[in-house]
């Protein structure tokens, strides 16, 4: 790397404070990369050579002080002592920044994430900027890994263990208000000045320290920072760590190796010194790049990486312009897409209810959003107040002529979609676009009430929208091309991953859901523990269970699709005659109180089965069925119903198939995906495997004939 095109830049300033520039060439983001390592020791060279009194590390890229390691660095290592010896080079290289003998300032704006969140804790003084791009964390259990530049080491002993291991385990990120609460950062200030005020407090620091005469090691040490009694003997730590495995064994069900190895690496450095904690944390980092779940986590980042570059339509089309935004209904899909837009995309937004009733519903929900929000120091007042200023109320259509999007999020009724689209088409302009957010109608049924259908498409958000990840976009045979990229990027913008799809009967997530649905209602038809079936799924790695799902979502409203699926694809369709009698029994799930479970008139935490069902389904005994028949026959009726998917050209891309079912269903994320899940298998034994299970419970289980030609060929669906 030449000169000029270094990362990191010494740039020595009159006041006798250096200054680091970070800015990581030809890169949107600075990510710590392999080759690196030079870079790093020419610029503690030309630290050692200028003799500063104090440095400052800031970033010139803007969004970014330093968003983590770059994963290809260890992707193509054979083996974990590889991998390994990556994290304990990583890791003497931020020991050097913390042993230079002057005060060393971290001015963070920007994503503060992974091995740039772990060279800022190496640092003496952090300071955040405000800003909302302004992002600090430890993510890599999102990846089946941990941190690995001494990060499980210097969080505990910055923060607290108790408070590290949450951040870690979780990978939860924190803006800077919060991130200052808990002992992260030393300071938060405007954006604007961020450089100004990390210089000057470097300046006072390397005064201050001057005039002590304090020993800096122990003027910065973070064993004088304040813990809990809990932490600071060894019977408290234990009690800590115990509790720490508890839950993440509760939450994990042994599935992920990660958490329990961030454990481990934190316990050693408290309990065997911190050498140890190093030496544990490179040894564990190494194990956890060779484990299947983090190739299959690692390969999900890939595609969604992915995805953000996808237009989904043909190189150089210009999209459609989205810059206001309508909504229709303002219940809890309709007032999630619309604080989506607000927050997320900041764009404006006109939702449109059918009276004043209707709209105090979005009001509330927004308002709760922003207050929740400045209350925890996620956002100040005023930008709170700022953001709910794009939104605007009204039970007319006025207004709706600029708009260039609007989104309907009514009932699942197509008359009344179509009622949406006509007044839409009346009442906005010719280039505005309409969506269905319709999670079972065919967008071409919809369209087919359109004088403009080109502008027709279906965005299909999961709930709730501000937290579930997922945009599914259907497009007609007549959907513009330019619209679909318009709503592309609009997806995006609302900080969606975004998979685009051929229309169809239950279009892509909707279709592989049912099949694996119906095989849970049916499990309970033959006898089956209502429990026993949903504890086999979350088991599996299901965040609920298939029983819990449709409690939740409304067994109403899970039904509603059932005849559409039934009649397209016949008998591997069919649902078992339950849903109808529960309806007529008022037995809706959660709303109703009662579903597969009681929920109205017990105590807080407690979830009893309704044992009513038995006699309403006719049930007169119970069968015993193991883990593996219960997962085997849902999950996999799920999983053929993805290949079948492919087949048809719903999908034009297993790694679509993947994403989609992951961040729209729940499948579990180390599993890779349906797709990447039957490759691991292998095909063949995937084949086998249906053929077994259509022998044993029926036809339904027929291997799609895409997989049965896969596996005669030897295919597989990734290289």
């Amino acid at each position: 790397m030449s000169k000029t095109q270094r990362a990191f830049t010494l740039k020595p300033l009159d006041n006798g404070v250096a200054v680091l520039e970070i800015n990581v060439p030809n890169d949107a983001q600075n990510t710590l990369k392999a080759e690196f390592a030079d870079d790093f020791n020419s610029a503690f060279a030309a630290i050692e050579k200028a003799k500063p009194k104090a440095l400052v590390l800031y970033s010139t890229k803007a969004g970014s002080f330093m968003a983590g390691a770059d994963i290809k660095l260890f992707e193509s290592a054979k083996t974990a002592k590889e991998v390994s010896d990556l994290s304990t080079q990583c890791q003497q290289t931020f020991q050097k920044l913390e042993d230079l003998d002057i005060p060393v300032v971290a001015a963070i704006k920007g994503a503060c994430l992974g091995g740039g969140m772990e060279l800022a804790l190496a640092c003496s003084y952090r300071i955040a900027a405000s800003s909302s791009d302004t992002v600090l964390g430890l993510p890599e259990v999102m990846l089946g890994l941990l941190p690995a530049g001494g990060g499980t080491q210097r969080l505990p002993r910055q923060v607290g263990i108790a408070t590290a291991l949450d951040l870690m385990l979780t990978g939860r990120q924190l803006k800077a208000k919060p991130a200052k609460k808990i002992g992260l950062v030393d300071e938060v200030v405007e954006g604007v000045a961020v450089y100004d005020r990390a210089v000057a407090r470097a300046l006072e620091l390397s005064d201050a320290r001057e005039e002590s005469s304090v020993n800096l090691a122990s003027y910065f040490s973070k064993d004088g920072l304040t813990k809990a009694a809990l932490e600071q003997n060894s019977l408290g730590r234990k009690v800590v760590f115990d509790q720490a495995r508890k839950q993440t064994a509760k939450k994990t069900h042994g599935l992920y190796p990660a958490p329990p190895a961030i454990i481990d690496a934190v316990e050693a450095g408290f309990e065997e010194g911190i050498e140890q904690g190093y030496a544990t944390e490179a040894r564990l980092f190494g194990e956890l790049a060779m484990s299947p779940q983090s190739k299959q986590l690692r390969g999900i980042f890939h595609a969604t990486n992915t995805l953000k570059k996808e237009t989904f339509v043909a190189d150089g089309l210009k999209a459609r312009n989205i810059e206001k935004v309508g909504v229709l209904g303002a219940g809890l899909m309709g007032a999630g897409i619309a604080l989506t837009t607000i927050n997320k995309a900041k764009l404006p937004v006109r939702l449109k209810d059918r009276d004043d009733n209707g709209l105090a519903h979005g009001v509330k929900y927004v308002s709760e959003f922003y207050n929740k929000r400045a209350k925890k120091g996620a956002m100040s007042a005023a930008d709170a107040s700022a953001e709910q200023g794009r939104i605007s109320y009204t039970a007319d259509y006025s207004g709706f002529k600029g708009l260039d999007l609007v989104v309907e999020a009514v009932f699942e009724d197509l008359g009344l979609k179509h009622k949406m689209l006509k007044d839409v088409e009346a009442n906005g302009n010719k280039h505005t676009v309409f969506a269905s957010n319709t999670s079972s109608i065919p967008i071409t049924d919809i369209a087919s009430a359109a004088e403009r259908p080109e502008n027709v498409i279906g965005l299909h958000y999961f709930s709730p929208v501000e937290k579930m990840p997922l945009l599914e976009i259907i497009t007609t045979d007549k959907t513009a091309p330019e619209v679909t990229a318009g709503c592309v990027a609009f997806g995006k913008a609302q900080g969606k991953t975004v998979i685009v799809v051929k229309d169809g009967p239950g279009f892509y997530t909707t279709r592989i859901l049912a099949p694996y649905l119906n095989e849970a209602t049916r499990l309970l038809t033959e006898g089956v523990d209502v429990k026993a079936v949903d504890k086999a799924l979350v088991r599996f790695g299901f965040p609920v269970g298939p029983i819990t799902l449709l409690d939740e979502v409304g067994v109403d409203v899970g039904t509603k699709v059932g005849p559409v699926l039934e009649k397209a694809f016949g008998d591997r369709m069919a649902s078992p005659d339950a849903a109808g009698l529960m309806i007529e029994n008022d037995y809706l799930g959660r709303k109703s109180g009662r579903g597969f479970y009681i929920y109205e008139g017990v105590a807080k935490g407690e979830k009893p089965v309704n044992t009513a069902l038995y006699e309403l389904m006719n049930v007169t005994s119970e069968k015993d069925a193991d883990d593996e028949e219960i997962v085997s026959r849902c999950a996999w009726l799920m999983i053929n119903e993805a290949a079948y998917c492919l087949q048809d050209g719903i999908i034009s891309d297993p790694m679509h198939g993947d994403i989609g079912a992951i961040f729209g269903l729940g499948f579990p994320p180390f599993r890779g995906g349906p797709f990447r899940y039957m490759d691991s298998l292998g095909l063949t034994n995937s084949v086998r495997t249906l053929e077994r299970l259509a022998e044993q419970f029926g036809e339904r289980f027929t291997p799609a004939p895409l997989l049965v030609e896969m596996a005669k060929k030897k295919q597989r669906f990734y290289e």
